[in-house]
């Protein structure tokens, strides 16, 4: 294992995008790609969180302002207002995918966190008119979200499992189903596709990250020094967030975070 970047003060939503790793640094409001041998640039900068990106078929990067419960589209270098979501919730809204269709899936916890009295969780379907419908209720803390094909996969970090849907013509999700039972105190996080289909679930609380087929089969697990948040494939060569979680109110503050990578080759 490596380190590729240091000094971050709370990664998430890792991407791998055009030979670049890419992830949100919540604390500095950044967009963040960096090459795999450390050279960073600031790609945007959102101001409010939780915050996590994805790419249109255009090339633009979307991104949601999950305290402003918008969707945000990148052009011309400037962050607009792509989609409304407060008419579903003003609630924190989290991860973000983008379907081949153009459609975009969003999700949002639902409740204010931490601190807030727990309530079940939504993913909206974002259509390309910027039109929101929410398409998948009842989902325990959804967390990090795939998609491979017509299948989108979402973590469910209170429920310790991850759960798929199918993409229907539509837009609409349909055929709801457990991908994968991670056991009792696991704690999903980020998750990101390997190109044999599998899934990479980054776990918090276990300072780990675990390489998982559907059904639930562990293929491999790589231990990280702190705590992982979120996670992301390419070029053979897995990446990872990580961050000292011991003192959360230590985390907003501390700059104790790690952009990790581990060959996978």
């Amino acid at each position: 294992m490596r380190t590729v970047l240091t000094g971050l003060t709370f990664g998430e939503s890792v991407r791998w995008h055009r030979d670049r790793v890419w992830f949100c640094d919540w604390v500095e409001g950044e967009v963040v790609a960096a090459t795999p041998d450390g050279q960073r640039e600031v790609m945007a900068r959102v101001d409010t969180m939780p915050f996590c990106i994805d790419w249109l078929p255009s090339g633009d990067l979307l991104a949601t302002a999950g305290g402003q419960a918008r969707l945000l589209r990148q052009r011309d270098g400037a962050l607009e207002t792509y989609a409304d979501l407060s008419a579903i919730t003003t609630k924190p809204w989290n991860e973000v995918a983008v379907h081949a269709s153009g459609n975009a899936y969003a999700n949002s916890i639902n409740f204010d966190f931490p601190g807030g009295e727990y309530r079940p969780g939504l993913i909206a379907l974002v259509r390309p008119d910027g039109t929101a419908v929410t398409v998948a209720e009842d989902i325990a803390f959804p967390n990090g979200m795939v998609i491979t094909g017509s299948t989108l996969i979402v973590a469910e970090s209170y429920a310790a499992r991850l759960t798929a849907f199918t993409i229907d013509p539509d837009g609409g999700l349909s055929d709801r189903r457990v991908w994968a039972d991670l056991g009792e105190g696991a704690a999903p996080d980020g998750i990101g596709l390997d190109p044999n289909g599998d899934v990479w679930v980054a776990d918090v609380p276990n300072q780990s990250c675990t390489l998982v087929r559907e059904g639930g089969e562990v293929l491999r697990r790589v231990e990280t020094p702190l705590g992982c948040f979120s996670c992301a494939v390419g070029d053979a060569t897995l990446y990872m967030v990580v961050a000292d979680y011991s003192d959360p109110a230590k985390m907003f503050s501390s700059q104790t975070g790690l952009l990790l990578a581990e060959d996978i080759g």
